[in-house]
């Protein structure tokens, strides 16, 4: 069947509708360079799940999760109409069309950006991440990233992840939040470190720990919010959701208070120094958990704009400091993980970023 056949469309039990393609399509259904697919359910997918029945007929190449992805971005129709649920159920005789996006690039090439190396050998290296750097590449921004800058400076020796000379990310940071992270460099690697941080160290020796400068002074000392994040109205954000929710995801976060800064006085806005422990490591937890508690980051763009007037209640320079703080507070301070080789404990801190501890010393002040 030809790809630039302009016949009307024949409909395919369960399979592509006509020849299933539109511009920059292929023969066999698949659309590499964008565009869109139409496909029949046939009756074995009555009662089926539409990500479930999805990921079947556009496998191997597209993954469950990457199918999910696009119901939710409102790429995937049924019937003509957007649908959004994951889960919705299929019945016989569905007609699906899914809305391709463009191929991203090629493989990430080497880049010579400056690193912070902590530590490094054969099977790993641990890095001390500068806020405004991605960790890996994506939508705008392909290139410039904490991958581009290892595949230069780790070379040949990483030996593959899943056959492709690459680094093994098993935990990211938010572009604006530095700290300690930890990469693998083989599969060995990859596969011991991914399962320590799935398991997020309740079995195991994995720990972390960041420090976080928020507004206000939490009434305890110490506590633990247990609260599900899930996608937030936007679909862009997390928020805190309904346990039941499709979207809800188990987080648990723990959280000490470290110092205290302006809790004598009440003419000044206060903040604290709060550390915290995760048990879970959902996208966004820290940020979305204490902005829920009422203590949000200070600087946080996305979850603390409620709290952006605080800045006012502060005494000069604080004040034009906070106000030209460019993001969220946050520094991954300790991260402590079993070597995959030796079964050694190893233990990697970091210091907190000249432009954070130049705010914490403002607010000391107060």
């Amino acid at each position: 069947m030809s790809a630039h056949n302009e016949e009307a469309p024949i409909l395919i039990e369960d399979g592509l509708i006509g020849n299933g393609l539109m511009e920059g399509g292929s023969p066999d259904g698949r659309s590499p360079n964008g565009g869109s697919i139409v496909l029949e359910a046939g009756p074995d997918a009555a009662g089926q799940r539409l990500d479930q029945w999805l990921a079947g007929k556009l496998g191997p190449d597209m993954s469950r999760s990457r199918v999910q992805m696009l119901i939710r971005q409102g790429a995937v129709k049924v019937g003509g109409q957007p649908v959004n649920e994951t889960k919705r159920k299929m019945a016989a005789g569905d007609h699906v069309s899914v809305d391709m996006p463009e191929p991203e690039p090629a493989e990430p090439q080497g880049e010579n950006i400056a690193l912070d190396v902590l530590y490094e050998d054969n099977e790993l290296i641990v890095i001390n991440k500068p806020p405004g750097l991605v960790v890996h590449p994506g939508a705008g921004n392909w290139t410039g990233t904490l991958v581009n800058a290892l595949i230069h400076h780790c070379g040949d020796s990483l030996s593959g992840i899943g056959g492709v000379r690459r680094p093994g990310i098993v935990h990211r940071l938010d572009k604006e939040t530095s700290g300690v992270m930890v990469v693998a460099k083989t599969d060995r690697a990859h596969k011991s470190l991914s399962e320590a941080f799935a398991d997020h160290g309740l079995t195991g020796d994995l720990k972390r720990a960041y420090l976080a400068l928020v507004w206000g002074i939490p009434m305890r000392p110490t506590g633990t919010v247990d609260e599900p994040l899930g996608r937030a109205v936007d679909r862009v954000r997390r928020a805190v959701v309904p346990e039941g929710r499709d979207d809800a995801r188990h987080a648990v976060t723990h959280f000490t208070v470290i110092e205290r800064f302006g809790e004598q006085q009440k003419q000044f806005a206060t903040a604290s120094l709060v550390e915290c422990r995760l048990e879970t490591g959902r996208t966004h937890q820290i940020r979305v958990h204490m902005a829920h508690i009422g203590h949000p980051v200070v600087g946080d763009p996305d979850y603390g704009q409620a709290f952006r007037t605080k800045a006012n209640r502060l005494p000069e320079p604080l004040k034009g400091r906070v106000k030209a703080f460019p993001r969220q507070a946050l520094h991954a301070r300790l991260l402590e993980f079993r070597h995959p080789t030796t079964h050694l404990t190893m233990r990697f801190e970091a210091p907190v970023p000249r432009d954070m501890e130049e705010l914490v010393d403002g607010f000391r002040k107060l």
